[in-house]
């Protein structure tokens, strides 16, 4: 196993909602040491299929345990039906440390959570996190029916501990409303100043944007499970491009039908990877110089401009030699 994954070991295995069930992992010996867990922050699972899927954590400020929820997908290429239909309490698992981009900002006055079906997952480790706390917050959970929704029983118990209201809620189920929620007024009449955070299915997350700009709120942030769709860019030159790993001392060609990251593959690189899609961040590798071509999910406009780093499963460079810190 890899020097940079964590040996883990399967200890509980819970039904949650309908085809959702959380894992539970422990360090499969006294020699591991779990990183302790910050709100917003997945790993990934090394299966034992050599499939790698990032999942989000559940459980902020524990170092002693992981625990990950996960939605059977029945568009699943592998990693869901693995994790429901074969992975059993009692069998070892390799896991990265714990990685986050989906910051939780702590002294917010207000915060409000967004959440769309499993996209609750990172949002109840910011509950949990909020009301540690004690500080002001309101979850927004839809789903298309109760049988769907995870975690009712620990949001009710964070909501009847909470002090002086901390904690608020309202819950949308379209089988009960007959229809999908209004996201533009689910967020209105909010203070100026609240953050807001959402995780859900690509159309909420589209709807949510839009109605935080709408609504003149700046800080909103969120966190995909699905890639949303590309920008339109400037095209990448028909022979490709070459990039130099200052590293590893070599350089090679990437092909114009090709990404970066199988090229470097295809080379013999060894390079982390995990969704393929700019989502997890686990190809994020360090620029060093070269006009990239930033078509991820994850970096800030901000982060983009710095041009420090840039996620090799998406994107690439528009032009001339890229140069990485790899």
């Amino acid at each position: 196993m890899p020097s940079h994954l964590l040996q883990a070991l399967v200890f509980n295995i819970r039904y949650e909602a309908r085809d959702i069930i959380s894992v539970e992992l422990r360090p499969a010996t006294p020699e591991v040491v779990f990183p302790s867990v910050e709100a917003g922050a997945h790993i990934d699972l090394h299966l034992d299929t050599g499939l790698v899927r990032s999942y989000s954590l559940t459980n902020p400020g524990e170092s002693n345990r992981y625990v990950v929820a996960v939605l059977k997908d029945r568009a699943s290429r592998g990693g869901s039906r693995y994790v429901h239909e074969q992975l059993r309490v009692g069998q070892f698992i390799a896991t990265s440390v714990p990685r986050n981009h989906f910051h939780l900002h702590e002294d917010a006055r207000l915060s409000v959570l967004l959440a769309g079906g499993i996209g609750i997952t990172p949002l109840v480790a910011m509950l949990k996190r909020l009301s540690a706390l004690k500080q002001q917050v309101h979850l927004i959970y839809c789903a298309r029916s109760r049988l769907d929704a995870a975690f009712m029983t620990e949001i009710t118990e964070l909501v009847t501990r909470s002090k002086k209201n901390s904690i608020t809620t309202f819950f949308h189920f379209d089988d009960e409303n007959g229809a999908p929620p209004n996201i533009t007024r689910l967020l209105s009449n909010f203070p100026p100043d609240t953050h807001f955070y959402s995780c859900g299915p690509g159309r909420m997350l589209e709807a949510y944007e839009k109605a935080c700009v709408q609504l003149g709120y700046k800080n909103f942030h969120m966190e995909r499970f699905a890639a949303a769709d590309l920008p339109k860019g400037r095209a990448v030159d028909q022979e490709g491009y070459w990039v130099e790993l200052r590293r590893s001392n070599k350089t090679i060609h990437v092909p114009s039908d090709s990404t970066l990251l199988d090229a470097l593959q295809t080379a013999g690189c060894k390079v982390e990877s995990s969704c393929r899609e700019g989502l997890c961040g686990a190809c994020e590798t360090r620029v060093l110089s070269g006009d990239v071509e930033h078509r991820d999910s994850i970096l800030t406009k901000e982060e983009r401009a710095a041009n420090k780093s840039m996620m090799i499963c998406v994107s690439s460079c528009r032009s001339g030699t890229l140069v990485l810190d790899a």
